[in-house]
């Protein structure tokens, strides 16, 4: 059981998450589906960072939570995890990361297919994902080793490197045929010989 103190805590923690929520919310990119472009979103794919409509949200959450985790932005519990990862990206730079190779002639599908099959290439196939990147770190990046840059003359070796196992040789071929347990000579594969 909770104290009557934790709740309240939890009570006002979850208040000040909405509040972060709401603003974000009425940043003028955020006003709209970072998918469809439908008005008012009120869901929230918080690993991917986007502010979606209950009918992309639907389609994200069909896409695996290994892609993208759904979260209704006023009906469900934040953490403080999600709140940063959402506060990282919004629909701008999810734009500029996973539309940046979006053809000039694109216009945004408004057919439930056509915005399935949009989502899956954003998301799943990262068809038109910009491979730089954007300036966006999270918890997980800064425990990373950073790597050197490839003009540096430091070694490329990595840690996970450290711990794979060393390549297993193969035995030198040696002139002499192999013998088995019976103690036949194999000369070929239809002559055997007893010692």
């Amino acid at each position: 059981m909770t104290t009557r103190s934790e709740r309240e805590k939890a009570q006002k923690l979850n208040e000040q998450h909405q509040a972060i929520l709401s603003k974000m919310l009425r940043e003028e990119d955020n006003k709209y589906c970072a998918d469809c472009e439908a008005k008012g979103p009120r869901w929230a794919s918080w690993n991917l960072g986007v502010f979606i409509c209950i009918r992309c949200a639907g389609i994200h959450r069909n896409l695996g939570v290994h892609i993208s985790r759904v979260k209704s932005v006023n009906l469900d519990q934040w953490t403080s995890e999600q709140i940063q990862s959402i506060q990282e990206m919004g629909n701008t730079k999810a734009r500029q990361l996973y539309e940046a190779n979006l053809p000039d002639s694109f216009r945004r599908p408004q057919t439930d297919q056509a915005v399935e099959f949009l989502i899956r290439d954003k998301y799943e196939k990262k068809k038109y994902y910009n491979k730089n990147g954007i300036n966006r770190s999270s918890p997980k990046d800064s425990k990373k080793e950073k790597e050197p840059d490839r003009g540096s003359k430091v070694s490329s070796y990595t840690k996970s490197e450290e711990s794979r196992p060393a390549p297993k040789i193969s035995p030198a071929k040696t002139s002499e045929p192999p013998v088995n347990l019976l103690g036949l000579v194999v000369l070929n594969k239809n002559v055997h010989v007893w010692l």
